[in-house]
């Protein structure tokens, strides 16, 4: 008899039915799609989950300011702050000094009181691929994270002069995130799931979210689609989501 392999729930009302039962532990999953369908409060519902089990999850943000993403995750009931409080959900802001750091040299962790801790780093580094991955370790190990979620992948893909050379960096950043050992969802702002990108081959799972307008009801629809799930039996077909109080709830098929 096979042994089941331990599963990493999400706490996303209807998806983990769709992959076995959760993520396998330790994997990077890719979470795409257009703006407004969804990415965000995927993320942080996933940490929030992990924290209410006791697992600590780290959110890195490299684009939106962290105070405003916490803002915006207040309207669910995620208890943000209360894990925060319990140090089992951390938000960084990278993006302002990473974007800005000939300038300054400090990270800001948000705390509940939306208080920036400045902690001086040795030196200033563009924001490539490499100098991110640098700073997530450090905060990694800081505070013994074992989920996490980078947003977004995008802010780092434009650094490289070359295609080939952006495409190498990306794999190696994946790759090095792998190593850290937490189970690591990464934002990417893709608005098209069949347009393949390195990051879709190189991590171990693509999940896209649809935002889109159905022209024969006129109206906007949102909705998920496993696109690619490693070791995992899982659901292909666009499904519908909504939003709730709870967060994102994964409903019947499309």
């Amino acid at each position: 008899m096979v042994e089941q392999r331990k599963r990493v729930t999400t706490g996303i009302h209807g998806f983990d039915g769709l992959i076995q039962g959760g993520f396998l532990p330790g994997r990077v999953y890719l979470v795409s799609g257009p703006p407004g369908s969804g990415k965000t409060t995927f993320g942080v519902q996933f940490l929030a989950h992990g924290g209410i089990k006791g697992e600590p999850g780290l959110y890195i943000t490299l684009s939106e300011p962290a105070e405003t993403i916490m803002d915006d995750m207040s309207n669910y009931s995620f208890n943000i702050f209360g894990l925060m409080k319990l140090e089992k959900l951390q938000f960084v802001d990278l993006g302002p000094t990473m974007a800005y750091n000939y300038l300054e040299s400090g990270q800001n962790i948000i705390t509940t009181d939306y208080q920036a801790q400045i902690e001086l780093s040795s030196e200033p580094e563009p924001p490539t691929p490499a100098s991110v991955f640098k700073e997530i370790h450090k905060y990694v190990t800081k505070y013994k994270a074992k989920r996490l979620v980078i947003d977004s992948l995008s802010s780092i893909r434009f650094t490289a002069e070359h295609p080939a050379a952006e495409e190498k960096s990306i794999t190696h950043f994946i790759r090095n995130i792998k190593n850290l050992g937490c189970t690591t969802i990464i934002l990417s702002e893709m608005t098209n799931p069949h347009s393949y990108t390195v990051e879709q081959f190189v991590s171990n799972g693509v999940i896209f979210l649809h935002n889109f307008l159905d022209e024969e009801s006129n109206t906007m629809k949102r909705a998920i689609q496993v696109i690619k799930m490693r070791g995992t039996k899982h659901d292909c077909d666009m499904r519908r989501i909504e939003f709730g109080d709870a967060g994102l709830s994964v409903l019947n098929k499309m």
